[in-house]
This record gives C-alpha cells, structure tokens and sequence, in this order.
C-alpha cells in the first residue's frame, strides 16, 4: 500500500515551487550516495542508533558508506527534507541497494536473518 502524500491539486499553486524545493540538496546528496554505494547510513551526531548499525555492519564485514547530518541542534530541517522523502521517521536510515530498511533495529534483524548477505548477493535494481 502506498503511503499517501498530499496531491499538487491540494497545494496552492503559490507555494509548490517551495514544497518541491525544500532542501533538496540534501535528498540529492543521499540520492547520490545510494546509486554510488551498496549499503548507506544517514545519520547524525550524539545519536546512538546510527553508531548502532555501523558497528553492526562492520561486525559483518559489510562496507558501508557513512553520511552524518548536524546533531539535536542544529541540520534538523535539512534531515526533515529526508523524512519527509522516505517517510522513515527517525535516524538511522539504513539502504541497502538502493532499499530503505530502517533503522538499526530493522539492520540487526536482517544480519541475523542472513536476509542482509542475499540482499548484497543479489543484483541492484
């Protein structure tokens, strides 16, 4: 099921332009990251949870490419563009051939499951 997102047709034509705009650089430099490596963390300092799953997946011998964006304090807008992308409400956000698969709660499941191998196996697309 499709998550819903509020249709152009609701939006006033006055503020579309900054609806879709709304720090988009950083949805862009994600973007790249994902199509560039295999596994990606997005997270930020003085959070544990990313700190959480790259320790994780350096215990499984998986490379992964890092991305941290401002603290508690500071960025919180620019990683609000990034929820509001993938509608994944907290950091981490774990990708793994181009898939969001959480955090890194949803990370350790797919270790433990051998899901996370048959993922990287497989083909990207």
């Amino acid at each position: 099921m499709p998550r819903p997102l509020l249709d152009d047709a609701h939006i006033h034509p006055a503020i579309r332009n900054r609806v879709a705009t709304h720090h988009q650089a950083i949805v862009r430099e994600v973007q790249a990251a994902i199509a560039a490596h295999a596994v990606v963390v997005v997270g930020m300092g003085a959070n544990p949870f990313p700190k959480k799953a790259r320790r994780a997946l350096d215990a499984a011998g998986v490379a992964h490419h890092d991305l941290d964006y401002g603290n508690y304090l500071s960025q919180w807008r620019e990683r609000n563009a990034l929820k509001m992308w993938t509608g994944w409400p907290t950091l981490p956000m774990v990708f793994v051939r181009g898939v969001l698969v959480g955090g890194a709660n949803d990370l350790d499941k797919l270790i433990a499951s051998g899901e996370l191998k048959t993922m990287l196996a497989g083909s990207k697309g």
